[in-house]
């Protein structure tokens, strides 16, 4: 396989193609022909010994062999693209950067993004998501993803920059029927707004060491409409504490069982360069980490 950079068009070739699903928007993102372009990918897969998509009229769609192949040389030639970043760290920092963040969370760090990164790195432009949902880093093309919980990494890189408390909380309204809750087996008995993913809810933790999955007739993907439906009586909510901190201090949210500490959830950044991130992203990722210190 020592011949594979022989063939570098077609490696760059064949990832646009990937990414923008067909030879003729490849090239004219890399300023060739589509036949050129297919060419190129033909010769690389002639060098493999195996043919990289499958071809018809009306549609190109990746073979299982594409498929692993892509996922281990998209991040290398995007490591490539980005490498004069590191060399250059010490020149003004530049660039586009597509950044995915938790949904309730990222709103309160959104404020400190705009109004002091991007006012200290004028060069930097941003796509910013937000979104609970675990993007596809590679398919969304997405240079940093923050992530909170312990979700399968898939083979990314990652940094934990905080780890953030939890805390179970109900409105009052909620609590009047129920009556007060003094310890773990009554918390059980109670309905949450549970979250799940893909019809999976997620267990409660303490840190002394007991877990339960809770029951309810409401699951939800986001931490906003969790605490929506928590404060509208529908159920317990199990979120971070920064998400609802300020509902608690004016008394729109209960917190339950205070003495009874929930094991911490860490926050992560997570990327798919190789173990270096580029300049840009390092002071992003940075940038959050201290704005989550604060």
């Amino acid at each position: 396989m020592h011949g594979i950079l022989t063939e570098a068009p077609g490696l760059v070739a064949f990832v646009r193609t990937v990414q923008t699903g067909s030879f003729s928007t490849a090239a004219r993102s890399l300023g060739a022909t589509p036949s050129s372009t297919s060419r190129s990918v033909s010769r690389l897969e002639v060098l493999l010994g195996a043919k990289l998509f499958r071809r018809s009229t009306r549609v190109l769609t990746l073979t299982a062999e594409g498929e692993a192949f892509y996922q281990k040389v998209m991040p290398l030639l995007l490591e490539i693209e980005n490498a004069t970043d590191i060399v250059q760290s010490h020149k003004k920092a530049s660039g586009h950067l597509r950044v995915s963040l938790p949904g309730e969370l990222g709103r309160l760090i959104v404020g400190r993004i705009f109004g002091d990164f991007m006012k200290a790195y004028p060069e930097i432009s941003m796509e910013i998501g937000l979104t609970d949902a675990h993007v596809d880093i590679l398919r969304e093309k997405c240079d940093l993803a923050f992530r909170i919980g312990r979700a399968d990494q898939n083979g990314l890189m990652s940094r934990t920059i905080a780890h953030l408390d939890m805390v179970l909380v109900a409105s009052p309204s909620f609590l009047e029927p129920h009556g007060k809750v003094e310890d773990i087996t009554a918390l059980r008995a109670l309905p949450f707004a549970r979250y799940a993913v893909r019809g999976r809810p997620y267990p409660v933790r303490f840190k002394s060491g007991s877990e339960f999955v809770p029951s309810g007739r409401l699951d939800l993907d986001s931490a906003a409409a969790i605490k929506e439906a928590a404060k509208r009586g529908l159920g317990v909510g199990h979120l971070l504490r920064r998400v609802v901190q300020e509902d608690i201090d004016n008394g729109q949210l209960v917190e339950l069982l205070p003495d009874h500490e929930l094991e911490n959830v860490p926050f992560r950044a997570l990327h798919a360069f190789g173990r270096m991130p580029n300049y840009r992203m390092q002071l992003l990722t940075d940038f959050i980490a201290e704005t989550m210190r604060g």
